[in-house]
């Protein structure tokens, strides 16, 4: 079969030190990631499971200082994976401390390889 297809994993939800601020790297935080690949289906198959274990890797490395740098080491990660030719990642942490009604912070990274061919 030729062509691509995509796969998203959305809401995955983990309990971590996000953050920069002296209280944030003290108290574990919510947060939330969504993961969407395009693989092309020349190269095979992607398992969920691989997914969402680059994510739950690069969460649980250690503490998360800002959602870009997290974003940018799941995407090289998912990236790693031959089939996988795009990668988007959203970050997303509620619970902001700003002056105002807020639902949450959220930071998208994509990111893409040439693997030739298409």
């Amino acid at each position: 079969m030729s062509g691509d297809y995509e796969i998203s994993l959305r809401g995955m939800q983990f309990h971590t030190l996000v953050g920069v601020l002296p209280h944030e790297k003290e108290f574990p935080q919510q947060l939330e990631v969504d993961v969407t690949v395009w693989v092309s289906r020349a190269e095979g198959v992607v398992d969920y499971r691989t997914l969402y274990a680059a994510v739950s890797d690069v969460v649980r490395e250690g503490p998360v200082g800002y959602l870009e740098d997290a974003g940018e080491k799941i995407a090289q990660r998912v990236l790693s994976d031959r089939s996988v030719r795009r990668a988007r990642v959203a970050l997303r942490k509620p619970n902001v401390p700003l002056p105002g009604p807020l639902a949450h912070a959220e930071v998208a990274v994509e990111r893409a390889v040439d693997r030739g061919g298409r």
